[in-house]
């Protein structure tokens, strides 16, 4: 008989992709610290240091995305996939997110959803991170021989806003709700104090954040979309529905 397999003592890293400096944080901030906590790595790639932003200077928002990180207990690491505001879906940026998959070979991979009512850069690394995973997997991409393939356990997508949340795809809810945790979570977004001129971005991620949890019996959760269809061992390792029978 085959046996039931374990979990890992060792997990691999979680791999999160943001557009610009602040969009994992204030995505998936919560989920990242509840991981980084239970002993997984993380691992953030910004994608651009938010050079077309109406608030703050591009060197202010890389210091802020920096201590963001440090408050999750995630590194962090920057690169260009043709600046702020002009994101380019080209097979040399894929190509480059994948050699970064098969550098952190993470378990998990999050990036922002492909929903196209949002800024335009995050749609547009959404896809992009969905084909560097799958470039990353194959060993005859010429560009990519110099690393180990390396196949994902799953993409999750994060939405910044409700109007990015997906409603083709499998929701999964994390719960945030523990103290320590929203208090890391909270503390990460609120470093990027830069951007708080706009709007009152705390406020709007706690509260969404807050529905999401009253509607399954928490406190606070946090929405990610499931790219593939999700695999379990056994019953067993479920957790529960949101909906109250």
């Amino acid at each position: 008989m085959k046996p039931i397999p374990t979990p890992s003592p060792d997990p691999a890293p979680l791999l999160a992709f943001g557009a610009h400096p602040d969009d994992i944080e204030f995505g998936c901030g919560g989920v990242i610290a509840r991981e980084t906590r239970a002993g997984r790595a993380a691992h953030f790639v910004i994608c651009s240091r938010g050079e077309a932003a109406t608030n703050g200077t591009p060197a202010q928002r890389t210091r802020e995305a920096k201590r963001a990180a440090r408050l999750l207990g995630a590194t962090v690491e920057f690169t260009n996939l043709g600046g702020d505001a002009h994101f380019e879906e080209r097979v040399a940026h894929v190509i480059a997110l994948a050699r970064i998959i098969r550098r952190v070979r993470p378990g998990v991979v999050l990036a922002p959803s492909t929903v196209e009512n949002q800024h335009p850069d995050h749609a547009k690394l959404g896809r992009m991170v969905r084909d560097a995973n799958r470039l990353a997997r194959y060993g005859g991409v010429k560009e990519l021989r110099g690393a180990k393939p390396h196949a994902i356990g799953q993409l999750f997508f994060y939405a910044v806003t409700p109007e990015s949340e997906p409603a083709d795809l499998t929701k999964v809810l994390i719960d945030v709700s523990a103290p320590e945790i929203m208090a890391a979570w909270t503390a990460a977004m609120e470093a990027h104090a830069s951007q708080m001129p706009t709007r009152n971005y705390v406020e709007l991620q706690v509260a969404r954040a807050r529905v999401h949890g009253l509607r399954a019996g928490v406190g606070h959760a946090i929405p990610l979309f499931a790219n593939d269809a999700l695999v379990f061992d056994s019953l067993a390792t479920l957790g529960r529905a949101a909906r109250q029978f």
